[in-house]
This record gives C-alpha cells, sequence and structure tokens, in this order.
C-alpha cells in the first residue's frame, strides 16, 4: 500500500546525516531537534504552539485531558473512523457519541454533529478522513454556538488546507481548539517508529497540554496535573524535520496518482471515486473506492489474485465492536453501514511508479469487463 524503502533511499543522505547528528549530540529524548522539528511545524502549519509526543493515540487522549472534562461528559465522534479517536474517550470515562457521516465526502458535518447534541455535550472530535477536511467552518460554528471545544483528528489529513467562506485559508489541525496527529510509518508526513503531536493557538492550553506529556511537571519535581509520559524521541524527530521539507511534494505526487486513478475509472458503473469537496484540498492519505452492486469483497479478492494490495478502512462500525457496546443504544447509522459494506482502499503513495498504476488501473477495470 505504500512504500516507505522507496522513499527513503531518495532522501537517505540527509536522513542519515540527521540520525548521525542525533547520536553525536546524545539528546535521545528532547534536545535540540525536537525544539527544531516543533519550531519547523509550528511555521509549517502557521500554528502558535506544536506539542511533539509519543503518537497520535497520546495526542488525543492529551488533549482531551487538557480541556477539564469531567466523567460522563459527552464527545461527538464520527462513527466511521479508526478506533483510537473513540477509545480515547472512553480511557477517560467520557461517553463517545457516534454519529453517521456524510455519504459523498465520508467525513461529518455539522448538520450531523448538532442533533447528537445533549446538555451532557461538551466536545467535538471531528475527523479528517482519508485526506480531506470535514466542514470546519459549520463545526465550529455549531461548537461557538453550544459552547463546546473541538479536537480535531487530523492524523490522515496533515497539510490539506481549508478554505472558508470570506477566502481565508488555515491548516487543517489549527481551526479547532486543538488539532492532532499521528507520525506513524505510513501517514503523509511518517516517521521511522511512532509518533504525533498537539497543535493549538491557546497558550494556556499549550502550557498545561505540556505538562500533561511531562508526567504533569510545571517545572522538575513538580507536578501541577495528573499526567503522563508521552515523548517524541529525538531520532523520529530529526526524521521529521527532513521529511517536513518534502510534504508539499509528496502530496502532489499522491494527488497525480489519485487523478490518474479518477480518469480510468470515470465511467466506470460499479463504482464511486474519491469526492473532492470543494473547501478543502485532499492530501489523499488513502485513495477510497465506493464499490457498488455488493460487489466490494469480490473485487478485492479478485485484486489479490493478481497481487495487487488493497484495505478496507473500516469494516465494522465503531458502535458495533464489543469494547464499544455499552455505549450502542440500538440506533443504525445508514451511510456508516453503506461505507463499512462498500469502501476499498487501492495503494497510493508517493514513489508509485506509472507502471504499477497502470498495473491497478488495468486490475481494476478487468473486474468490471
Amino acid at each position: 500500500m505504500v512504500d516507505l524503502k522507496t522513499q527513503y533511499a531518495n532522501i537517505k543522505e540527509e536522513i542519515d546525516t540527521a540520525i548521525q547528528e542525533v547520536l553525536d549530540s546524545a539528546y535521545y529524548v528532547g534536545g535540540p531537534k525536537v525544539a527544531a522539528f516543533g519550531a519547523s511545524l509550528e511555521k509549517y502549519l502557521g500554528v502558535n504552539h506544536v506539542i511533539p509526543c509519543a503518537n497520535g493515540t497520546d495526542a488525543l487522549q492529551i488533549a482531551l485531558m487538557a480541556l477539564g472534562l469531567e466523567p460522563g461528559d459527552e464527545v461527538i465522534v464520527p462513527a466511521h473512523t479508526y478506533v483510537a479517536t473513540a477509545e480515547v474517550i472512553a480511557l477517560l470515562r467520557l461517553s463517545p457519541v457516534m454519529v453517521d457521516v456524510d455519504k459523498d465526502s465520508m467525513n461529518v458535518t455539522a448538520e450531523l454533529v448538532e442533533r447528537a447534541i445533549t446538555p451532557r455535550t461538551k466536545a467535538i472530535v471531528p475527523v479528517h478522513l482519508y485526506g480531506q477536511s470535514a466542514d470546519m467552518e459549520g463545526i465550529m460554528a455549531v461548537a461557538q454556538k453550544h459552547n463546546l471545544f473541538v479536537v480535531e483528528d487530523n492524523a490522515q489529513a496533515i497539510g490539506a488546507d481549508f478554505t472558508f467562506s470570506n477566502g481565508k485559508k488555515k491548516k487543517t489541525g489549527t481551526i479547532g481548539h486543538i488539532g492532532c496527529t499521528s507520525f506513524y510509518p505510513a501517514k503523509n508526513l511518517g516517521c521511522y517508529g511512532d509518533g504525533g503531536a498537539i497543535f493549538t493557538n491557546d497558550s494556556e492550553l499549550a502550557q498545561k497540554i505540556k505538562m500533561i506529556a511531562n508526567h504533569g511537571q510545571s517545572r522538575r519535581y513538580y507536578h501541577d496535573e495528573i499526567g503522563c509520559n508521552s515523548r517524541l524521541d529525538a531520532i523520529q524527530a530529526a526524521v521529521l524535520d527532513v521529511k517536513l521539507k518534502y510534504l508539499d511534494e509528496y502530496a502532489a505526487a499522491r494527488n497525480a496518482v489519485a487523478n490518474a486513478y479518477d480518469r480510468a475509472f470515470a465511467n466506470i458503473q460499479g463504482l464511486k471515486t474519491p469526492y473532492r469537496s470543494k473547501f478543502t484540498t485532499h492530501v489523499f492519505h488513502q485513495y477510497t473506492l465506493q464499490v457498488l452492486d455488493g460487489k466490494r469483497d469480490e473485487l478485492q479478492a479478485f485484486l489479490a489474485e493478481k497481487e495487487i494490495p488493497t484495505m478496507i478502512y473500516y469494516p465494522v462500525p465503531l458502535y458495533k465492536q464489543k469494547g464499544f457496546a455499552k455505549f450502542y443504544h440500538g440506533d443504525v447509522l445508514p451511510v456508516t453501514e453503506y461505507l463499512s459494506d462498500t469502501v476499498i482502499s487501492l495503494p497510493i503513495h508517493t514513489e508509485m511508479s506509472v507502471e504499477v498504476q497502470e498495473k491497478i488501473i488495468a486490475g481494476v477495470m478487468s473486474f468490471f469487463e
């Protein structure tokens, strides 16, 4: 699905030099490389504060911890997303309220969020799924109306731009009160292990987030908050600082592959190609098709025989997972159910050759002949 080996080969000299500098410095946790990457990411995103941490799940957990929510408070999340988004809510003894998503964009909408708000609702966690932003202008308006926090799950869309109705642009992850991302190796901006980061423009929140991520310390051995231990190590920061310079180039390469897929599949009746929202760019973390007429699994098996990898994100809605049974009240979310049965993602990455693209396209098209 991705070719991290070739991606590394293309920037090997820069990566090796950056890692060697960490080894020479002996600053393995914290230190100048972590600080430098944080500053680079702040500049790229146009955000006041970036707090690196150990992984994307920690980023979500720490963000919610910083908001001072109480057990039983409700947090609205899309039902069609990775488990981490809802997992951290339940872990903190909050109540994840799972809502349906838009059939075209596969993202949550302001309207769907507002329907789920109750007196116990305290926060919204929109997920920018597959590489494009949810409607953050609408969601922020709903949040302001109901006095709610917004924590953006930006693990799949780092680098995407959201355009407001007045023409102003912001990077995803910098619009809500807090943004979170993952640097898992397969992400658009991925390290060579685990990593994550938290973004905010609020200086008070930033200070609290920093404390929580470092055992709740305001200074060494003075613990003003109940915190955790979540740090980005210096080698991963060094890798990320190199790769950040190429992030827009990587997004352009992914878009080129997506465009080739779009052109090839445009007239296939049994396929729905990814919808591109007018208010956001798409960085194509995944290229996700909707396969109609109940043929998704048959297509996946057919492509596997041709040694073409595919993935299904996410085959079981969150509210049908055993671990979330106590949060399920019997409501059926029709679009989430539909997407669980129809979506399939094709390989898309920054080093994909034309020959590989043509093989994948030919495989898909031959299934529908």
